[in-house]
């Protein structure tokens, strides 16, 4: 029996995160999931939220927005619109990012341009969800 999965989370600019962890937990579409050693094969659609990696006592959390997670036994791939390490997340930033996306949106867009901005829009508002929590 695997000991660890490797986890992976790629975007369309590359890989930003590969790790073997112990546990991973991903916000499905239809609700959060903890994904262990020897999970059956899974491939499902993510929401937009955290993706925590387990290693021992250590943890890694990484915002992501959509996209969709491939579950076998000994590895979980995810492929996401956005993804970004929760220690890499600037507050200002995120905000800035919000106003542009909500200003973009107010345009008129193509389907697969509001569908971007749609998704930056998302991205940056758990960006600062997240920085806020436990406040």
């Amino acid at each position: 029996m695997a000991a660890t999965l490797k986890l992976e989370i790629v975007t369309p600019t590359g890989r930003v995160y590969a790790n073997d962890v112990d546990l991973v937990t991903l916000p499905g579409r239809e609700g959060e999931m903890g994904i262990l050693p020897q999970h059956a094969p899974l491939i499902t659609l993510m929401g937009t939220g955290e993706v925590v990696a387990r290693r021992g006592t250590q943890e890694d959390r990484i915002l992501v927005t959509g996209g969709f997670a491939e579950i076998t036994g000994q590895r979980v791939a995810i492929l996401t619109v956005f993804a970004t390490d929760e220690k890499a997340i600037d507050e200002a930033g995120a905000e800035e990012a919000r106003r542009r996306a909500e200003a973009r949106l107010q345009e008129k867009l193509t389907p697969e341009e509001t569908a971007l901005a749609q998704a930056a829009l998302s991205h940056s508002l758990s960006q600062i969800r997240i920085k806020r929590r436990g406040r």
